[in-house]
């Protein structure tokens, strides 16, 4: 068993290109959330959405260490997630607006969003709830002996529920190919992590002697590096690991949560806004390391923008499911 803390690194098998194939996501996550927003208060999208604005460095880090094949489950706060491993974003949009074109014909919204073919087994509105989800998953991968390996997202909320430490407990029991990543953005809803979880969080892994680190969540290039390292390991049939990520999200718990002066100091939200931004760190390293010089990464927020844009438009002429489909998909 290991407890440790994993500082930036660059792993030096990835290329040029992997670095800002990084940057990419991240701005594609960043201003697909943007226009989650905006269609949220312009009144056109129904229900709420989670935004994942702020932590985008994690899943990206997270699902570039990832084969096509492996399997990750998500949270309520799960866009970023799905967009990482690979989702379109014009279907994405579409499920939101409840079109037909949508990843689960305009049936899940926001929260249910899944996409087998690029081995993401679904989010999940249960706080921890897809944690079984994954060790399953991650169970099947060794009987089959695939190579596969899982990962399950989740938020330090999470942490203290049963299911979460009942399946680590298997996990490490059989060696499954599974990492447990907790997203650690310090608050479960609307209270800090220190008023809802005791001691430390990695004591819960380290109690079942499953190996545990902790990363910087804000650095794209610490979270890849710890990822890859934990799944060659899985997939190498030495079992399960614990990787908590700390991060921040830059709005509210939802769309609707506005005002959050009641729970969350200003001073704090600037100070990792500003000083941590993931976005904003990552490039300033890609033109230090002379990877890719400002207009480059001008020209790709641009592209992102546009294709954004375009989805949008896409979701927005997309027409909404039959009336006749209301029963269809609700039984095996």
């Amino acid at each position: 068993m290991t407890t440790s803390s994993i500082t930036s690194e660059t792993d030096p098998g990835t290329g040029a290109q992997q670095w800002i194939d990084m940057y990419r996501r991240m701005v594609a996550i960043r201003m697909f959330e943007e226009q989650v927003n905006d269609l949220y208060t312009r009144a056109i999208m129904p229900g709420l959405a989670h935004l994942y604005i702020g932590q985008e460095a994690v899943a990206v880090g997270v699902c570039a260490a990832l084969r096509s094949d492996d399997y990750i489950t998500s949270t309520h706060r799960g866009h970023g997630h799905c967009l990482a491993k690979g989702a379109s974003i014009d279907r994405m949009f579409a499920e939101l607006l409840g079109k037909e074109a949508g990843y689960c014909r305009g049936k899940g919204g926001s929260m249910h969003i899944a996409d087998p073919e690029t081995g993401n087994l679904g989010a999940n509105a249960i706080v921890g709830g897809s944690a079984g989800i994954a060790t399953g998953a991650a169970f099947s991968a060794k009987h089959l002996g695939n190579g596969r390996v899982a990962v399950c997202f989740f938020g330090d909320g999470a942490v203290a529920q049963g299911l979460l430490n009942e399946v680590m407990n298997m996990a490490q029991l059989w060696k499954l190919p599974v990492i447990y990543l907790c997203e650690n953005n310090l608050y479960s809803e609307y209270t800090h992590t220190s008023e809802v979880i005791a001691g430390d969080i990695l004591g819960r892994p380290a109690a079942v002697g499953m190996p545990a680190e902790r990363v910087d969540g804000q650095d794209v290039r610490a979270v890849y590096t710890a990822t890859k390292r934990l799944v060659e390991r899985a997939r190498l049939g030495e079992g399960p690991a614990f990787l908590m990520c700390t991060t921040y999200r830059y709005h509210g718990h939802h769309v609707g949560d506005i005002k959050r002066d009641y729970y969350r100091a200003k001073e704090e939200e600037k100070l990792w806004t500003t000083g941590s931004d993931p976005i904003q760190k990552h490039a300033a390293w890609l033109i230090q390391q002379n990877l890719a010089d400002p207009d480059v990464l001008k020209q790709i927020d641009a592209e992102v923008k546009s294709e954004t844009e375009s989805a949008v438009r896409f979701a927005l002429a997309a027409p909404y499911p039959g009336p006749e489909e209301v029963e269809q998909d609700i039984y095996a």
